[in-house]
């Protein structure tokens, strides 16, 4: 009972902190996340009474949590963007995902190889684990909230923050067929003949589009709902019922799942579909606003758990080629990758540089090393949490330390460009900066 009542109270605590920190910390050059990873590293190591957070013994428990907040991130990031779908409109989008996720991947798998001495099905995990993007870490970085007026010039979304935004919606889903590689050469072995032909079927053709689709049908359909029911007590967004978001969340995922489809794409496509519908109405953000108070407490009660696992254990037994990899990772491979993919793109220096260095690490890699380790069977699995436990500790202090000095000085370049170029300090130019 006194360990369940402590946990209450640490709840509670931490829940009411994620409401004033955002505020609180104003333009110190220091993110939320860094700190409730302090707070449950101290938590833990101080009181004796809280559960373990030991996520190799509880891994089934870390893949349901880490699940439930990525879809929900997910949700979350797709009613956020005003920008619709197309070529040219996500060209950015597209280089980070064709060419800068691949040479990522490639990369860290040649490290894992390389420097650590795994196996190849370790190493096309870690490569995997650590390719999801995750901007909840680091808010600064995303797009905030839908715009009330989506067709204003004055309001368009900045290119940095829409490029991380997107990316993160996308490549969520995008590493599931890279993890399953993994999965599968864990258990039947490297020889490609007795895995290959299988995930390109299934694990990348029919979950990937079943994934879609889901996401397509699930999204139209509560738009529809949303926004044109034929009766006024349905036509939801008159009512401003802002929880419906779970119920589009849980719907679209539980429905590509059921077809054996990625569950995350599925989310993200709905998302984008409920958005795309009246696209200037306020419903969109009352949404929004729902998911993001979601989000973030559940983001609080990982990150406390991860900073009380990092120091209940889980990093036992660190060597330096594993802190070598990790900040290879996060200073090196990304950033070069980044901008290898948008060379000669419409980004300026400056936003490919911002867009290149905050590929943030967090909640979906936690999720894919929990879910492989569950299903596959990989020997190096305490050395594969450490690599990726030291890659998100990582990324949450050095993103977000840097994320709101890095957004501003941006902002401030593209407020005296405009300037220059309109005479409108309050117009964002459309020239890259």
């Amino acid at each position: 009972m006194a360990a369940g009542a402590v946990a209450y109270v640490g709840v509670g605590v931490a829940t009411l902190l994620a409401a004033l920190l955002p505020r609180a910390l104003g333009r110190a050059p220091i993110s939320m996340p860094i700190v409730f990873l302090a707070a449950g590293a101290v938590g833990f190591a101080v009181v004796g009474a809280l559960p373990d957070p030991d996520p190799i013994r509880h891994g089934a428990v870390v893949v349901h949590l880490t699940e439930l907040c990525v879809i929900v991130s997910l949700m979350g990031a797709g009613l956020a963007l005003d920008r619709p779908i197309g070529l040219r409109r996500w060209s950015t989008t597209w280089r980070l995902l064709a060419v800068t996720m691949p040479l990522s991947m490639l990369a860290v798998g040649l490290l894992g190889r390389g420097v650590l001495g795994w196996g190849v099905a370790a190493s096309v995990l870690l490569a995997a684990v650590v390719a999801p993007t995750d901007p909840v870490l680091a808010s600064e970085v995303q797009v905030a909230e839908p715009a009330e007026d989506p067709d204003d010039p004055g309001s368009a979304e900045d290119e940095a923050r829409f490029a991380l935004t997107s990316e993160a919606g996308l490549n969520d889903g995008l590493a599931f067929p890279f993890t399953y590689a993994a999965i599968a050469i864990s258990v039947a072995g490297v020889a490609p003949a007795a895995w290959l032909a299988h995930w390109v079927a299934v694990d990348v053709l029919w979950r990937l589009g079943c994934g879609v689709l889901v996401g397509l049908v699930a999204g139209w359909g509560l738009r529809a709902l949303f926004f044109s029911a034929p009766s006024d007590e349905l036509r939801l967004a008159e009512h401003a019922e802002g929880f419906v978001a779970l119920a589009a969340t849980f719907l679209a995922y539980g429905l590509a799942e059921l077809a054996e489809g990625y569950g995350f794409v599925a989310v993200f496509v709905c998302a984008c579909a409920i958005r795309a519908g009246e696209r200037s109405h306020g419903y969109h953000r009352v949404l929004h606003g729902y998911v993001e108070q979601t989000e973030r407490m559940l983001t609080v009660l990982l990150v406390l758990l991860l900073g009380g696992a990092a120091v209940s254990g889980l990093l036992a037994g660190t060597g330096w080629r594993e802190v070598l990899v990790a900040l290879a990772v996060l200073l090196v491979v990304r950033p070069a990758a980044g901008l290898i993919g948008l060379a000669r793109g419409k980004t300026g220096f400056r936003e490919r540089a911002v867009i290149s260095f905050f590929g943030v690490r967090g909640i979906g890699s936690l999720f894919y090393v929990a879910y492989a380790l569950q299903h596959g069977r990989f020997a190096e699995q305490e050395a594969i949490w450490r690599v990726v436990a030291l890659v998100v500790i990582g990324s949450v202090l050095l993103h977000g330390i840097t994320a709101g000095p890095a957004i501003r000085l941006l902002d401030r370049v593209r407020e005296r460009a405009a300037r220059v170029r309109h005479g409108d300090p309050d117009r964002a130019p459309q020239t890259p900066v």
